[in-house]
């Protein structure tokens, strides 16, 4: 993939070669349920080794970096699909119709530190939060 980060540098999959990965795509972090899915990501990240949480979303990096600096978030990587779409296309995490159409629906995809995928989750009903622990006890 090829994503935007807060700095505007780009970032790629490889950028994490080694690490073990947590995936939580949502549609904004300027939504409640996705505010508190990158908040409680970020709490569950500082105990976790050889891990990253990558928080990929559509919003501007500004934003992104806006609300962790709010909210003193400093473990968790903010990413953004902005520019081309492309991440929600491959992935499959784009939603094709509705209010949130072309935004990402609510996902958890974790890896090994390969990247191979050890876990899914797609979570059915947008206003409903992840399972937070389902994937945590994955890595």
């Amino acid at each position: 993939f090829n994503l935007t980060s807060i700095d505007l540098s780009t970032k790629q999959l490889k950028d994490f070669k080694g690490d073990k990965l947590v995936l939580n795509i949502f549609p904004s972090v300027n939504t409640g349920v996705c505010a508190s899915s990158v908040r409680k990501f970020n709490e569950k990240a500082s105990s976790l080794n050889n891990t990253k949480v990558l928080c990929i979303s559509k919003d501007l990096p500004f934003s992104q970096d806006q609300f962790c600096a709010a909210e003193g978030l400093e473990n968790v990587v903010m990413l953004s699909d902005f520019k081309t779409g492309e991440f929600g296309e491959t992935y499959g995490t784009t939603i094709i119709s509705g209010a949130f159409e072309g935004l990402h629906s609510r996902c958890i995809i974790v890896t090994d530190e390969n990247h191979k995928v050890i876990y899914t989750e797609q979570v059915i009903e947008i206003g409903h939060e992840p399972n937070y622990d389902a994937a945590i006890k994955h890595l």
